[in-house]
């Protein structure tokens, strides 16, 4: 039936037809009592995939497995979206710790500080006006120019997810420059990529991967020519540089995702676990 409405129904009309749907779930969901207040609603889910609550829950797992993150620290969360780890981190951080979100979308933004901060106090969300031509058209910041709005070695653990498979280069490293920045020493990064190497070529070659990587610049490989931010996929050696050309390469340990068709695998992306030095 989905494929047949698909195909008597104009395109024009998909996008009416979806927030159609979302509008009906939401309404159910809210007059049966069967919504949790700290989930979203389904008009503000579409772009994320999975389970809200489930892959929340997993990168707290990372967290902990492979950063130790503890209870009393300072955590940033760049790119919070609409509060996806920020929700899982709220049964694990104690009043002692501390949480910091910021992303460029203000419903996101918006959502978070009406829904999470009132009934957390030490978690606080920001928006960053930074360009995003999909996201923030009108930004008044390029990332690569952004500075961010914390103190020079304020956090104990720095995180992002999916934040850099979406950027470019340049803006990468000033990002790396501001992790290093407001990251204390000892402190951990985790960080999240789609990584080429030996390997992932390999996979990508005999078409195992489920990401088309096809077109190279330079440094790094995208799905998309006309907009290469839709999906990244960076050179090993050329993020490790980075890491070690801003003082972020103590202890690293590197754990590969599934993204390109491996066997054996840690989680989807792959993830680099590092220290500042």
């Amino acid at each position: 039936m989905k494929e047949m409405i698909k195909q008597i129904m104009p395109k024009s009309m998909r996008p009416v037809l979806k927030r159609l749907y979302y509008f009906m779930a939401d309404h159910i969901e809210l007059w049966s009592g069967q919504r949790d207040p700290l989930i979203p609603p389904k008009r503000m889910l579409h772009p994320y995939e999975g389970d809200f609550k489930k892959i929340g829950e997993e990168y707290l797992r990372y967290f902990v497995e492979t950063a130790d993150l503890k209870r009393n620290e300072r955590v940033l969360d760049v790119g919070c979206g609409i509060g996806r780890v920020a929700v899982a981190l709220t049964k694990y951080l104690g009043k002692e710790g501390r949480y910091e979100g910021f992303d460029i979308v203000p419903e996101w933004v918006n959502w978070c500080i009406k829904k999470i901060s009132p009934k957390y106090a030490n978690f606080r969300f920001q928006l960053s006006d930074v360009f995003n031509s999909r996201y923030n058209q009108n930004g008044r910041w390029k990332a690569s120019e952004y500075r961010f709005p914390y103190e020079n070695d304020f956090f104990d653990f720095v995180f992002l997810t999916s934040v850099f498979t979406h950027m470019l280069p340049e803006d990468m490293e000033n990002y790396f420059s501001e992790i290093a920045r407001v990251l204390k020493r000892d402190g951990r990064c985790f960080i999240s990529f789609f990584l080429s190497n030996a390997e992932s070529l390999q996979l990508m070659n005999d078409g195992k991967c489920a990401l088309d990587f096809k077109y190279e610049f330079g440094d790094y490989r995208s799905i998309d020519p006309n907009s290469p931010e839709m999906a990244i996929c960076y050179n090993e050696p050329f993020v490790l540089g980075l890491y070690g050309k801003y003082g972020l390469l103590n202890k690293p340990s590197v754990l590969y995702g599934s993204w390109c068709g491996r066997s054996k695998f840690y989680s989807y992306q792959d993830i680099i676990v590092t220290s500042k030095g």
